[in-house]
């Protein structure tokens, strides 16, 4: 209840009117039936900007730290990812992970929308980082379409550690969904994964127009700048 409330009531006039958000090819996302959207993640705007535009109702999943914060700031974020449906990962290593995952194919077997962030974190730089096969597996084991979606300007409206966003206009783009039934079966498989997943992440390198980067964001994020290949 709460998740609508925010999205129609509370909330979603509001930044509808701040931020007014320009979306290209939402008719991408199929009004009904599993689908999986996988964008870029450029600000931590992107998990309220996505579920403002999208008609239906996207479960995300996002970093255990959200749940877990101290003081106001950190139960005011708790309480909209609670109220948002969000489901927490804990990020430590892939097994760590696959119970968010089998929460979002609870969720894509009833038809619902699952969204994730293929990169597993933010980036640091603005650039588009090699994708984690999650969202392959997710993909694999539902049978749902993968419906592409890019952040293009999240980064320069909420840059990482600003509280308060910038004023600007939120642009996003759709791209067709990508079907992987050609793969039925081969779930596990993590050479299948890997290509279904680097699939995934050339797509969102030709929605957004990002430099790609083939190494993980969060080895980008632990090492100095020059470090990481261009």
């Amino acid at each position: 209840m709460l998740y609508w409330l925010l999205k129609y009531i509370i909330l979603g006039p509001v930044l509808r009117l701040v931020f007014r958000p320009q979306v290209e090819g939402l008719e991408h996302v199929p009004a009904t039936g599993p689908v999986i959207l996988a964008s870029n993640h450029l600000s931590f705007s992107d998990s309220i900007f996505t579920p403002l535009i999208v008609k239906r109702k996207v479960t995300f999943i996002a970093k255990a730290e959200y749940f877990t914060g101290k003081g106001l700031k950190g139960w005011l974020t708790k309480m909209f990812f609670v109220g948002s449906g969000t489901i927490p990962v804990d990020r430590t290593g892939g097994r760590a992970a696959r119970a968010a995952l089998d929460t979002q194919l609870r969720v894509l077997r009833a038809g619902g929308i699952a969204g994730i962030y293929p990169e597993g974190t933010r980036s640091p730089d603005g650039r588009l980082y090699r994708g984690k096969t999650g969202v392959a597996r997710l993909a694999l084991e539902s049978g749902a379409p993968v419906v592409p979606m890019a952040m293009l300007n999240s980064d320069a409206i909420q840059p990482t550690g600003q509280i308060v966003p910038n004023l600007g206009r939120v642009r996003i783009r759709f791209g067709p969904p990508l079907d992987f039934s050609r793969y039925a079966g081969m779930a596990g498989d993590r050479f299948v994964e890997r290509a279904v997943t680097d699939e995934i992440m050339y797509e969102l390198m030709e929605l957004s127009g990002r430099e790609y980067v083939d190494t993980y964001a969060q080895k980008a994020k632990a090492a100095p700048r020059e470090a990481v290949p261009a």
